[in-house]
């Protein structure tokens, strides 16, 4: 039990400082995503917030010193968690002890709900107010879970326009508060400057390549990748591949590329990604986020993805939506092609992307489709970050009144 651990010490928490705000992130994607959190609530509390909690390098850059690396809890997929799970479950309860030895005024738990939802249980008895952001994606598998989160979570912030609906019905709390990713740039890129910084001439057509920023999803999905650029480069000479992902897996994804029938440029900075997407015609993206950066951007794409097999068969008796990917689950219909597991195949694929290289119908009518569901997605009075510090403003004003 909890209580009866040595706890550690917790700092100095005087009320007159400022508020105490504890984030958990799990991943690259929360840590970002915390760090923009963290600036919206430094800049409406005057500077007053006091931060505490797990994160990445972003939100230390912000503030937070991290209980332990983040690093620990970006794992993805049950085959792969299986052998950490010990590991795991001691973070958590460390991460628990932590908690409950500082009080702070709030526990801001940012997506990884694995780690996040199961540390929401856990703390519950404190009475700590809980908001748990990037609402967990039961809607997709476990829809029954609303009942029980309702219990341990006293709000959630949405990032999907769909979703305050789906968990109303549970009566649990929660507000669409924006993507982050309409924060991100994406739309807003430079193609002109792209093209003259890496001497690509005009009669050069970019395909974006974009392979995952995991080590696993890059070993499965790049050789496929690569036989679709085989086939398109057979078509057409004047391809050039621009290839999109972490500098903590560029090696990896480099050692991949040689011998690739068509040229390709390596990028792992979001300017010259983003700079990249307006300077393409076209993407080979993998299913997730990804898809929602070039929706913004206006770049039709087929989507693609393989798991490990473990993972697959356990997952495909759990999902119960019809698309992989967020731009077609928002649309309710398949605005972008989708390709997973055994569907992942080259000659499909490259299909596919021809199809989306060339003038016309095909190509026109997923670049209006994704148009409609950027609209769905950005009616709100203010940006996401700001828009979520609200809400976690707004629950601490409730608990002193």
């Amino acid at each position: 039990m909890m209580a009866n651990r040595t706890l550690p010490q917790p700092p100095d928490t005087d009320s007159a400082s400022g508020p105490l705000i504890y984030l958990v992130a799990g991943e690259r994607s929360g840590d970002n995503l915390g760090a923009q959190l963290m600036a919206a609530l430094d800049r409406k509390t005057g500077g007053r917030a006091r931060f505490a909690g797990i994160g990445g390098p972003a939100m230390e850059k912000c503030g937070l010193k991290s209980l332990f690396p983040i690093s620990e809890l970006s794992l993805m997929g049950i085959a792969e968690i299986i052998p950490h799970l010990p590991n795991l479950f001691r973070r958590m309860r460390q991460t628990a002890d932590d908690i409950a030895a500082r009080k702070p005024d709030i526990v801001i738990t940012i997506d990884a709900p694995d780690f996040c939802l199961r540390l929401a249980k856990r703390i519950r008895p404190i009475g700590i107010p809980l908001v748990h952001y990037v609402a967990p994606q039961i809607w997709a598998w476990r829809p029954g879970r609303g009942k029980k989160l309702a219990k341990f979570v006293d709000y959630i912030m949405a990032i999907l326009p769909f979703e305050p609906e789906f968990f109303a019905q549970f009566d649990v709390p929660c507000t669409y508060v924006g993507h982050p990713i309409l924060d991100s740039g994406s739309g807003k890129g430079d193609a002109v400057a792209f093209r003259a910084r890496h001497g690509i001439s005009d009669d050069k057509t970019l395909i974006a390549v974009l392979p995952g920023s995991r080590r696993g999803e890059i070993g499965r999905i790049l050789p496929i990748y690569a036989d679709v650029l085989a086939i398109l480069a057979r078509q057409r000479s004047d391809l050039v591949a621009v290839v999109s992902t972490l500098d903590t897996v560029a090696d990896d994804v480099t050692a991949a590329m040689v011998n690739w029938p068509v040229p390709a440029i390596l990028v792992t900075t979001d300017g010259d990604k983003h700079d990249g997407f307006a300077a393409c015609r076209a993407a080979l993206a993998k299913s997730g986020t990804v898809n929602l950066e070039l929706m913004l951007a206006g770049v039709p794409m087929a989507i693609c993805y393989r798991v490990n097999a473990l993972t697959a068969f356990i997952a495909k008796r759990l999902v119960t939506v019809s698309h992989a990917s967020l731009v077609n689950l928002m649309a309710g219909s398949e605005v972008a092609p989708e390709f997973i597991q055994d569907k992942f195949k080259p000659e499909p694929v490259a299909d596919a992307i021809a199809a989306l290289l060339d003038d016309g119908p095909v190509r026109q009518k997923q670049i209006d489709d994704l148009a409609m569901v950027k609209g769905l997605m950005a009616d709100l009075p203010a940006g996401p970050s700001d828009m979520a510090a609200d809400v976690v403003l707004d629950m601490m004003a409730k608990q002193e009144s």
